[in-house]
């Protein structure tokens, strides 16, 4: 079997031996196929070109990709009292990043907030050694199976004490956050992915049905996603990628945001 790598979406794929005919990640109006078609890389080409990006994003341990690559997500440790979880993954997998993270102590779990961002989640579960947490709504997205997938069905999901998923919907049907809040984090933090995404002034948030294509999500959508989030507290909003993230009042920031963007589109 043969592995390949979609430089649009950096999902990984296995096949025979030739690429896939098509990426359905990118086929699907939430993202895009280049105007120049479909290309595809191989873990040689990947490990050749790109290094992993490793360091502190506004308090939390970060992994990324340098040069930046498809996406451009990075993963962070969600270090909390009672264990730690990595949230997203990347398409790079190196000895380097795998030896800095086993090196702050054990991973408990991944969750990945939707399926853009599955990347090489089975290669980081495997040198991990821990499962992946994924929702049973966005299953038909997952493009390389793995024994690590664990499927849950549901609103909300406590992966620790203090740790706990929650399934907004909206941008995907499976579409979550993280929240966090312990003695570690005492202030309370929201891992949003693309459920919701950070603005780049980071004084705002929004969620679409597509952020490539400005494809808006329905009033009724961005209302079940504040509806969602309502009951929740935290001064932190960690976005999709470096540095686009809310330091502070980010539980107040959420809701007004929601609030004004669904009258926006109800108008």
């Amino acid at each position: 079997m043969t592995d390949h790598i979609c430089a649009t979406c950096g999902i990984w794929f296995e096949t025979d031996s030739l690429p896939p005919a098509c990426c359905p990640i990118c086929e699907d109006d939430r993202q895009y196929v280049p105007r120049d078609g479909q290309k595809w890389l191989s873990p040689g080409d990947l490990k050749a070109c790109y290094a992993n990006r490793i360091e502190d994003d506004d308090g939390v341990f970060g992994i990324g990709m340098s040069p930046a690559f498809a996406i451009n997500q990075r993963c962070v440790l969600v270090e909390a009292v009672a264990g730690t979880v990595m949230w997203e993954t990347t398409s790079l997998v190196t000895d380097e990043a795998v030896a800095a993270i086993l090196a702050r102590g054990p991973v408990t779990a991944i969750a990945i907030s939707h399926p853009h961002f599955y990347a090489a989640m089975h290669l980081w579960a495997a040198a991990l050694d821990c499962p992946i947490i994924l929702p049973y709504a966005d299953r038909k997205w997952i493009q390389r199976p793995s024994a690590r997938i664990e499927l849950w069905d549901g609103l909300g999901r406590e992966l620790l004490p203090g740790v706990t998923l929650l399934r907004c919907g909206g941008h995907f049907d499976g579409s979550c956050v993280l929240h966090w809040q312990d003695v570690n984090c005492p202030e309370g933090a929201l891992f949003a992915g693309d459920t919701i995404q950070v603005s780049v002034d980071r004084k705002r948030v929004s969620a679409m049905y597509s952020y490539p294509n400005a494809i808006p999500l329905g009033v009724h959508a961005v209302g079940q996603i504040a509806q969602r989030l309502a009951a929740w507290r935290f001064q932190k909003v960690y976005g999709y990628t470096w540095a686009r993230n809310i330091l502070a009042d980010g539980d107040e920031c959420v809701g007004r945001s929601l609030e004004e963007y669904g009258a926006a589109i109800s108008a």
